[in-house]
């Protein structure tokens, strides 16, 4: 962080949490995970535009009180880097979100997540295109070593199973919506130097305005919210953890790492979808969960070395 927020001072444990990129990077994936999963879950209850533009507005709304002061001392900064701001909250925000939870109307869950480890390629590739960064040939193993481990899991130990997925029309959107979310991760290390709940607030807010007129569009076409216990509280989730916590904690995992060496933590998102299934799904523990575990985890760690 270029300046060191006040609660950093006061409550040491954040202090230290802000650069424990790998601590912050996991619990990116964590949230992540169970972000897909309610996507899924309530694809019938929100239409998928409606949800982005609740997701990033309630968001913005959540972090603006504690971002104010840092927005107005930023500002000339913000407006002088607006083109890159702009970009990033279209990517990363506006563009990313809506398309996946469109793809989700269509896919599995498990589809998705199979889908989500390409992210460290799609990365990998928009870092070259972009910056020339190229992967070192340990990032490049690491890689491998923890994508084998996602295989793992979700053909549950059996890799003939991975040819009876069915991809269809909503894996497309997913995937394209990855690629558009990997442009976003690929320009972070690059992006001015102001502060993270500045940054945030910035590109949430644009994110959500962004998204306006497509919701009205979307409302004009028939589409209804139905809300309900679960659906309500499936929303108090996605603004909250996989929203403001998470993307607080990816773009300072990449701010301390870079691109390619915070690529990796992709593939702990299947890990933990797996994990969920078997804590709230009730699925049973399995011996491949164990392989595929330890695959990624050595993976990553390979990956993201210096």
């Amino acid at each position: 962080m270029t300046t060191q927020d006040p609660a950093q001072r006061t409550i040491p444990v954040i202090g230290w949490l802000a650069n424990q990129p790998y601590l912050l990077l996991s619990l990116t994936s964590l949230f992540w995970a169970g972000n897909v999963v309610l996507g899924r879950f309530i694809a019938g209850h929100v239409p998928p535009i409606a949800l982005s533009f609740i997701r990033w507005s309630g968001a913005f709304l959540l972090i603006l009180p504690f971002a104010l002061p840092h927005l107005k001392r930023e500002w000339p900064k913000i407006r002088s880097h607006l083109p890159i701001l702009l970009v990033l909250s279209l990517t990363g925000i506006g563009a990313y979100n809506t398309l996946a939870y469109i793809g989700l109307q269509y896919t599995q869950a498990l589809t998705a997540l199979l889908i989500q480890s390409a992210g460290p390629l799609f990365v990998a590739f928009w870092s070259l295109v972009l910056f020339r960064t190229r992967l070192t040939w340990a990032q490049a193993f690491g890689i491998a070593i923890s994508l084998a481990g996602v295989l793992t899991i979700i053909a549950r130990g059996e890799i003939e199973a991975l040819g009876a997925i069915d991809f269809n029309k909503g894996d497309l959107i997913f995937a394209g919506a990855l690629m558009i979310f990997c442009i976003y991760s690929a320009i972070m290390p690059h992006r001015p130097k102001i502060h993270p709940l500045a940054f945030l607030a910035f590109t949430t807010g644009c994110g959500a305005a962004m998204l306006i007129p497509f919701v009205g569009w979307e409302i004009s076409t028939g589409y209804t919210l139905s809300f309900d216990t679960e659906t309500l509280l499936a929303l108090g989730y996605v603004v909250v953890f996989p929203s403001t916590i998470a993307y607080l904690c990816y773009n300072r995992g990449v701010e301390l790492i870079g691109a390619n060496r915070s690529a990796p933590f992709y593939h702990l998102i299947p890990v933990f979808g797996s994990v969920l299934a078997i804590g709230f799904l009730g699925e049973e523990p399995r011996l491949y969960h164990l392989a595929g575990y330890g695959l990624v985890l050595l993976g990553v760690f390979i990956a993201a070395r210096k």
